[in-house]
């Protein structure tokens, strides 16, 4: 009897050392590097390689077809307004010009003739003598006579200008920057045969990224640098910026006129433009400190007081070789984890080292 109570006993006690497990053992506070977020003024700088350019660029060309016979010209050369750059056979336009001189002299003459017709038949009205049916007569033919001198002048007028048209001249000065012709070839009217950058302003020319256009700039200044000789530089406006993107570049032009030093910078010569934004507040983190947040930009922030680490999505403003620049999600004096946070998950406690004050 006594021996069944004992099992009874220790059947019943069982159940309650099953019902009481062991306590398990906390997990010590994480080890990590956290650094103080600090709100800094940040002005980025641009830097881009362009070309100088002539502010006005003209295309010259014949005024008529012909073969060419000369060049005084070659590409690099400077030219004075008026000079002679290339010359077309004469020989056609020197024929209609004679042409054209006999026919003005037939004109005169057929003029002369009428005239003198004409005079006879005012006479002869005068005395009674004609009818006045021949004197109309004479003085349309007179009339006729004199506009057709007046048209053949006209059209030896245009053989003279299509003979001076030959010769191909400069209008103005500057430098010769591309040829189409050569001696010998037929060059149709109104094809280029010369490009000239005329002397005077001069501008430098870049290709630009859209995205730069999102931000402002700290003035209107642009700092130029001679790529070949970074002792020589020279100061520049924005003048002209392209409305449309290059398809194929992706890319938009940017004419900087130059207003100071553009007697030091060589048309064509290659420089680096640079110029600064506005500042702006910022938060400036380096890279190890980025975390995700379901695929979002984000930070592991450190309580002051509990040391629990959260999780918070921030906004870069750009990025650096090896720092974050945020604009959005910070406002300075977080304590934000920069090592060691990898394995954390939110509300673990953490035992931030190097902590910044």
């Amino acid at each position: 009897m006594r021996t069944g109570l004992r099992f009874l006993a220790i059947v019943a006690a069982t159940p309650l050392v099953a019902c009481n497990p062991p306590s398990v053992a906390k997990r010590p506070p994480l080890p990590v590097q956290a650094v103080t977020a600090k709100m800094t003024n940040y002005a980025p700088k641009l830097s881009l390689t362009g070309a100088i350019a002539a502010r006005v660029s003209s295309d010259l060309s014949f005024r008529i077809s012909g073969r060419v016979i000369s060049r005084r010209v070659d590409v690099g050369a400077h030219v004075t307004a008026g000079e002679e750059l290339a010359r077309l056979d004469p020989a056609s336009a020197q024929a209609d010009l004679d042409a054209a001189n006999a026919a003005v002299a037939s004109a005169q003459a057929l003029l002369t003739q009428n005239q003198s017709a004409f005079d006879r038949q005012k006479q002869l009205l005068d005395s009674g003598f004609t009818t006045r049916s021949g004197f109309d007569t004479a003085q349309q033919n007179l009339r006729t006579a004199q506009s057709a001198l007046d048209g053949a002048k006209a059209q030896a007028a245009t053989a003279a200008d299509a003979l001076t048209f030959t010769v191909l001249k400069a209008e103005k000065a500057g430098v010769v920057t591309a040829r189409q012709i050569e001696v010998g070839q037929y060059a149709p009217a109104a094809q280029t045969a010369f490009t000239i950058a005329e002397d005077g302003p001069r501008d430098a020319v870049f290709n630009v990224f859209e995205s730069i256009f999102f931000s402002r700039p700290a003035s209107g200044d642009i700092k130029l640098t001679l790529v070949s000789d970074p002792r020589v530089t020279a100061r520049g406006r924005v003048r002209e910026v392209s409305p449309t993107v290059n398809t194929r570049t992706g890319t938009v032009l940017v004419k900087v006129g130059l207003v100071e030093g553009a007697d030091k910078m060589p048309l064509g010569a290659a420089v680096v433009g640079e110029a600064a934004f506005a500042p702006s507040k910022v938060v400036e983190l380096p890279w190890s400190a980025a975390a995700s947040d379901a695929g979002k930009l984000a930070v592991w922030i450190v309580d002051p007081a509990s040391r629990a680490v959260s999780m918070k999505r921030v906004t870069a403003r750009a990025y650096g070789d090896e720092t974050l620049i945020l604009d959005g999600g910070l406002s300075g004096g977080e304590k934000v984890i920069t090592a060691g946070g990898k394995f954390l998950y939110p509300g673990e406690i953490v035992a931030p080292e190097g902590t910044t004050p």
